[in-house]
């Protein structure tokens, strides 16, 4: 006999980007020396000044129960580093600590959505944008994104996919995976449709601090009180304080959608853990100099992959403007046999790749764009060289 199990959870997609890291591990465990490209987060160590603050929270004993939506202390250096940062006025009461940013989008649409709403969201896409949609009860619709105008949603793009059950738009800017940044006057029309379609906009800001080239990240929230009401801001600390594995992600919002993202979550996982929201207090309170050291190497890594990339036969890729991700495209390839390997999709690239150069990048049909790789740059100088050398011998065999 065969137990029916969930249809919602059998029909979520795996993540690629999990199954290439775990296929490139697996390789390094053998002996193999694989350059990994994959990589979501930063190479960098926590800053010493957060694990000592998570030291002395153990030895302190704060290592009990917290209110599920958060410690008081850090909501409020949430709020005080909204304003500085963002030009955002926000009380304690619109805020929610979760376990990571992921977390938080998940717990902002379970809070919006009824069965069969829309949520709008760009192609390329984050992988797990539209299986969040899917476990809250909605349905993701996809909206093509031109390269030339760097993977932005334009206004006649959003009215085409707009619908009477449209509920909300993602807005991810920087963005991963294409790093693309928008500009104050793309956000005022967004904005603009938004406020005149009733749309909420989910934000998620996670690569804020990410930015190259004196390019500055505008929150769409901060643009007038109109579209503030209806936009759900997303962040937290995995990106920018290099502390993916602490888990501490925090939304900002109207109090009606912050009062039901907590009554979710205190039935769910109750509190993010209280030692990580401590360090996380120290991360946003305390000198932010590292934080401008990391983005400084990833800006020196950019601009050498970018060159690179664009030097290689076949391969392009536009400069992009945040985050800490490449999306190359290799249309250019498909079509063509490398080593015996014909490619007809980004899985084929990737995986020949992999086999036949040790390097690990994400395919593009993760994101909904089959013609790209996505390449992060959040790895050493000395790896990208070796690695995109390596891409170049291999792609140099083309027949």
């Amino acid at each position: 006999m065969k137990l029916q199990l969930s249809k919602k959870a059998e029909s979520i997609t795996p993540s690629a980007t999990l199954k290439i890291s775990a296929k490139a591990k697996e390789m390094k465990s053998r002996g193999i020396n694989v350059i990994s490209f994959g990589a979501g987060e930063p190479d960098f160590n926590t800053p010493d000044n957060i694990q000592d603050a998570a030291v002395k929270a153990m030895k302190e004993g704060k290592t009990g129960y917290t209110a599920a939506s958060g410690i008081q202390e850090l909501k409020k250096a949430i709020c005080e580093k909204l304003k500085k940062d963002n030009n955002l006025d926000y009380k304690t009461e619109n805020i929610i600590v979760s376990n990571g940013a992921k977390h938080s989008i998940y717990n902002a649409l379970c809070a919006i959505l009824n069965p069969g709403d829309e949520v709008i969201i760009p192609v390329p896409y984050w992988v797990s944008y539209p299986e969040l949609i899917k476990l809250a009860d909605g349905i993701p619709v996809k909206v093509e994104t031109k390269e030339e105008n760097s993977f932005k949603y334009s206004i006649n793009d959003l009215n085409r996919a707009l619908t009477s059950k449209t509920k909300a738009i993602i807005l991810n800017s920087p963005s991963n995976p294409t790093g693309t940044v928008y500009n104050k006057k793309e956000l005022e029309e967004i904005a603009e449709w938004a406020i005149k379609k009733d749309i909420l906009v989910i934000s998620d800001e996670i690569y804020e601090k990410l930015t190259y080239d004196n390019v500055k990240h505008i929150s769409i929230a901060s643009l007038n009180n109109m579209i503030k009401e209806r936009t759900i801001v997303i962040n937290g600390m995995s990106k920018a304080y290099a502390m993916t594995g602490w888990r501490i992600g925090y939304t900002a919002a109207n109090k009606e959608i912050i009062n039901l993202m907590s009554n979710i979550q205190s039935h769910t996982t109750s509190n993010p853990a209280s030692i990580s929201q401590y360090a996380s207090l120290e991360g946003l309170i305390g000198d932010q100099e590292v934080v401008n050291k990391m983005k400084l190497q990833f800006e020196k890594r950019r601009n050498y992959m970018v060159d690179k990339i664009n030097s290689i036969n076949r391969l392009y890729c536009k400069k992009p403007k945040g985050a800490f991700y490449i999306m190359a495209n290799f249309s250019k390839i498909k079509g063509k046999t490398i080593k015996g390997t014909k490619i007809n999709t980004s899985l084929d690239f990737v995986n020949s790749l992999l086999d036949k150069a040790q390097v690990a990048v994400i395919p593009g049909i993760a994101f909904g764009a089959d013609d790209y790789i996505r390449l992060s740059y959040a790895t050493s100088l000395e790896n990208i060289k070796e690695g995109l050398n390596r891409i170049e011998e291999l792609l140099n065999q083309i027949k």
